[in-house]
């Protein structure tokens, strides 16, 4: 599994985030399962940078990825008024990796430097509005050429009595697979197969609407991950001109905490705000603060322009090329753990018409969003992507 930077990972997440919909379910009293609403989502990023973790830390960075998601929302009403809720999702990546050819580099056929990754998901969750209670659960799967996970999680949550507060728990594991595939140089006397990576997380939750104008919300999350964490085709190379390969710890607790307020400035402006602290136990503290502005030009057309600010420590076992001695126990000169700060900045265009879009009338809703990243280790990455709603 190449380890996709967490640029992508934080870009992707915040169009899925900008793209979701909160769904009116007042309207819904037939018993009989129909289709609500159908998402598909295409993005297509790009990335350049030279401190790639498979030659450790020196080298190319250069990465494409296409990414594609379509989702359908099915909504049924049973005999107790309760709103069921399911979501089925397939998303599919494909992407290209210069380092990973490096992985052997006499051939061009390196474990992920062009592979598809394949994610399913389903989700249910029933709405009780005369309790003001929801329960739901969810369960996914995701594959690529050297690494595979089973995902399954339940959540819960309960309003006020006026319902202008809801509090939330939600509970997630991961159970991953590795393949070892180790860098060229490195197979003689190593075991292949695969290691576990699990991962299990715990998300607690508070909403208030404060009034007409301001919400706000708080999470809290909890992860703990267990197995095998490092990635073994990245090198490391050592002070004493030795070289291995990653080796890092076999468990890790993660605690990010954070605030989402969102704030009605008059009919046609929304200001949405976001800020989250984490540390864990490997040694890295994180500071992300994002404000995006979404502003109504015409009852049918809106922009939102967005900026987010993100800064983080080195974990303790990261060094750069070279700078490693051989008698440590852990290490990694993978630059995604390492110190840096990182500006993304960008726009979405918006448009939704009751009506339909090009004479397809339940096709009402299309956005195009742009993002320009940059890290102060040199890496710089752009993303465009398309979402296309059919209500």
């Amino acid at each position: 599994m190449l380890r996709i930077p967490v640029t992508i990972l934080a870009l992707y997440a915040s169009i899925l985030s900008a793209f979701s919909q909160a769904t009116d379910t007042a309207r819904y009293e037939d018993r009989k399962l129909k289709v609500d609403e159908v998402n598909f989502v295409s993005s297509y990023y790009r990335q350049d940078g030279n401190n790639a973790a498979v030659t450790g830390g020196t080298g190319s960075e250069k990465l494409t990825d296409f990414a594609t998601t379509i989702d359908v929302h099915l909504l049924k009403t049973d005999r107790k008024h309760r709103i069921n809720s399911y979501n089925i999702e397939l998303g599919i990546d494909t992407y290209t990796s210069a380092s990973s050819d490096k992985i052997d580099p006499s051939t061009v056929s390196s474990a992920s430097s062009a592979d598809q990754r394949i994610y399913p998901s389903i989700a249910w969750s029933r709405i009780n509005e005369s309790k003001g209670s929801t329960i739901g659960a969810n369960f996914s799967l995701s594959s690529e050429y050297d690494y595979f996970s089973v995902g399954g999680g339940i959540n819960a949550f309960k309003d006020s009595k006026d319902r202008s507060r809801q509090v939330g728990i939600r509970l997630q594991t991961f159970q991953d697979a590795v393949t070892l595939i180790y860098p060229i140089e490195q197979r003689a006397g190593r075991k292949g197969g695969t290691e576990a990576r699990n991962t299990y997380s715990a998300t607690v939750s508070y909403s208030q609407i404060v009034n007409t104008r301001l919400q706000l919300l708080f999470l809290l999350d909890l992860a703990y991950q267990k197995g095998f964490l490092s990635l073994p085709f990245n090198r490391v190379y050592f002070s004493d001109n030795t070289a291995g390969i990653e080796h890092l710890p076999g468990a890790r607790f993660k605690v990010p905490a954070s605030v989402r307020l969102s704030y009605f400035l008059g009919d046609r402006i929304v200001v949405r705000a976001f800020y989250r602290y984490y540390q864990d136990d490997w040694g890295l503290r994180s500071n992300t603060a994002e404000l995006e502005t979404p502003v109504k030009i015409t009852p049918f057309f809106s922009i939102s322009p967005f900026y987010r600010y993100y800064n983080q420590s080195a974990i303790d076992y990261f060094a750069p090329y070279k700078q490693h001695a051989s008698a440590e126990v852990h290490y990694t000169s993978d630059y995604d753990l390492s110190k840096f700060d990182s500006h993304l900045f960008g726009t979405g265009i918006r448009f939704n018409s009751a009506d339909g879009i090009l004479g397809i009338g339940k096709f009402n809703t299309v956005e195009i969003r742009y993002g320009h990243y940059t890290r102060q280790t040199g890496l710089v990455s752009n993303i465009i992507s398309l979402h296309a709603k059919f209500k």
